[in-house]
């Protein structure tokens, strides 16, 4: 039996009142800007010092919190030569963003389907949650990941 999955939208509406279209483009604006800064061009502390609070919370376990520790936990990883970060999807709902990234760690290799989850407040991002899967060398469906 397959359950039915409720839109985020309709999530977020039952948790708080829904915030004025001006945020979700403030928002939207903000994220796609990081995502530039970050992904496309790899600039990690121009890309939080601009838009990450200085009291960032951090979900993933192997970075601290703190908008200083993931410039340090990332700068070295992104400067490295061959990589490349592939924006797939931005999505923005209020206060709460989702980037979906193809991370290629070196040419010729699958990568990871990355999503990247930030919470905005007065335009910064605060919060950070991600989810990592490696791309499989074969898929049982014609449409895997991206």
């Amino acid at each position: 039996m397959r359950r039915a999955l409720l839109p985020l939208a309709l999530l977020v509406g039952a948790c708080s009142a829904e915030p004025p279209a001006d945020t979700d483009a403030a928002n939207r604006a903000v994220v796609t800007d990081f995502a530039r800064l970050f992904y496309t061009e790899r600039d990690v502390p121009a890309a939080f010092e601009t838009y990450v609070a200085e009291d960032y919370i951090q979900h993933n376990p192997g970075v601290a919190d703190g908008r200083e520790a993931a410039v340090a936990a990332l700068a070295g990883m992104f400067a490295e030569a061959g990589r490349e970060f592939r924006i797939k999807q931005i999505l923005v709902d209020g206060d709460m963003a989702v980037i979906h990234v193809h991370a290629i760690p070196a040419p010729g290799e699958r990568g990871a389907s990355v999503f990247d989850m930030y919470r905005l407040e007065d335009g910064k991002i605060v919060e950070h949650w991600d989810a990592i899967q490696p791309v499989p060398e074969t898929s049982a469906n014609a449409h895997p990941m991206f």
